[in-house]
């Protein structure tokens, strides 16, 4: 899968199940240096010296950062972001007010201008997806824990 079509349509569709894990409200950028550390110090607890796991932990942090940032800056308020456990991988989930506007990845841009995070979270990901509930969208991506 190539970031151009990998990023270009996110499915939508609901997570799967996920189980354990923590929850951030967050209402500005300016909490996410903090979140990205107590997310950190989470995975490290949870991968216990494994090499191989706290490298696949950098990506759940990265992926993480690019997904909570882009619900503050276009997702309408109401931030919640979540990181839980399923059998193989880690499920991020981030959910915003904007519940009728689709994760929409950069088409046409300057690379130099950003706008990559959802090419990239796509690329990384075993599966990734939105969908609308309650009000709120929520998009999500789940990444390899080993």
């Amino acid at each position: 899968m190539t970031g151009e079509s990998a990023g270009l349509a996110w499915p939508s569709s609901p997570p799967p199940p996920g189980q354990d894990g923590w929850t951030w409200e967050l209402a500005h950028v300016a909490e996410l240096p903090r979140v990205r550390s107590e997310l950190r110090r989470g995975l490290a607890a949870e991968s216990a010296g494994d090499q191989e796991a706290a490298d696949l932990d950098e990506a759940v942090v990265l992926a993480f950062d690019e997904m909570a940032s882009n619900a503050l800056r276009h997702g309408g308020g109401g931030v919640q972001a979540r990181v839980r456990r399923t059998p193989d991988a880690w499920l991020i989930e981030v959910r915003d007010a904007n519940a009728q506007q689709p994760p929409q990845p950069a088409v046409g841009r300057d690379p130099s201008q950003g706008g990559l995070g959802l090419y990239l979270i796509a690329e990384m990901a075993d599966a990734h997806g939105w969908h609308s509930a309650d009000g709120h969208k929520s998009v999500w991506a789940l990444l390899p824990r080993r």
